[in-house]
């Protein structure tokens, strides 16, 4: 006899990685043993986290960051996979998505130092060419170079990559349906046992407190979002974003509370979120309409419940 999805049972999955926390939500037969997942599952996100860091001396992008101009560094397919959707998008922008911030995300103390004022200005000061410009990819040896000096930073994509590794290994042990999810990166693989999507709530930017503004429902979609609300720097009287304004070297003077992007792959949706703060709803808007992209801009309204700019049609049910 067929098993129904009320003989199925619930798992939930979690640990640690990049500085937060990943997670996985399934169902499965009762004689199912989540063991081997969940340790798949965490060697997965521990590759990306290795290879992607900057906090990890000996990562891959960090290498990429010391090499002299020129020189070619040979990188394993996973990094190379991420560079490229990031110089895509990066293209794509217009420059609004830079993965050739890092110099500027170190100064203002968002990496593993504390921020340094001499490193500020020169950041600031920097006459800066966007990545896709400087970075070069040789996809058939698998290898990159950079024409000028550049301290790269993967911190606007890498989490939505690991949620897609997540989900490739939820796909390898056959799990039909789940949720996976690294912070505010999360994707929908199939649907719910009941065949209803799942349903994932969009924060309010409010900084005081947790609480949902709205709820999409998600199925084979990833989502991601990106705010000013939970990361920042406090200057004077100021509370500056961790999301840098590559035209200036600097934190974003100003900016959508959150933007929310649905898209095919969350690194994707992760890298568009970027971008889109960075553009904000008057640039960002029809740049997304024009590009069919599913995107909620939300401003703050005063209140900490924001009010909302969508570019498409989303399934969304008020919370």
């Amino acid at each position: 006899m067929r098993k129904t999805f009320t003989d199925l049972h619930r798992h939930a999955l979690n640990g640690p990685t990049m500085g937060t926390r990943w997670s996985a939500l399934f169902h499965a037969p009762a004689d199912f043993d989540p063991g081997p997942v969940e340790a798949a599952m965490a060697a997965a996100v521990a590759a990306v986290d290795a290879q992607m860091s900057t906090w990890k001396p000996e990562s891959d992008i960090n290498r990429l960051s010391l090499a002299s101009p020129g020189e070619w560094v040979s990188l394993p397919p996973q990094p190379m996979q991420v560079l490229e959707a990031g110089l895509a998008v990066g293209r794509a922008s217009g420059g609004a998505f830079d993965i050739g911030m890092g110099d500027a995300v170190a100064a203002w103390g968002f990496g593993a130092e504390a921020a340094d004022t001499d490193r500020i200005r020169r950041a600031r000061e920097r006459v800066r060419r966007p990545a896709h410009e400087v970075l070069e990819l040789d996809r058939t040896q698998s290898r990159v170079r950079k024409r000028e000096q550049m301290a790269f930073d993967l911190n606007g994509i890498a989490k939505g990559y690991g949620v897609d590794r997540l989900c490739e290994t939820a796909r390898a042990f056959g799990i039909q349906g789940a949720l996976l999810a690294i912070d505010g990166e999360l994707r929908a693989l199939g649907n719910q046992p009941d065949g209803s999507p799942w349903a994932i709530a969009v924060e309010a930017p409010d900084p005081e407190r947790r609480a949902p503004h709205s709820v999409l429902a998600l199925s084979d979609a990833a989502v991601a979002t990106s705010g000013d609300y939970r990361h920042w720097v406090q200057v004077g009287d100021r509370r500056l974003s961790h999301t840098m304004d590559p035209r200036r070297g600097m934190p974003l003077a100003a900016s959508p509370a959150s933007v929310t992007v649905l898209a095919d792959t969350c690194m994707n949706a992760d890298a568009w979120a970027t971008a889109m703060m960075v553009l904000g709803v008057d640039r960002g808007l029809p740049l997304a309409r024009a590009m069919r992209l599913s995107v909620l801009f939300l401003d703050r309204d005063g209140q900490g419940t924001g009010t909302g700019h969508f570019s498409a049609d989303v399934q969304k049910i008020p919370a």
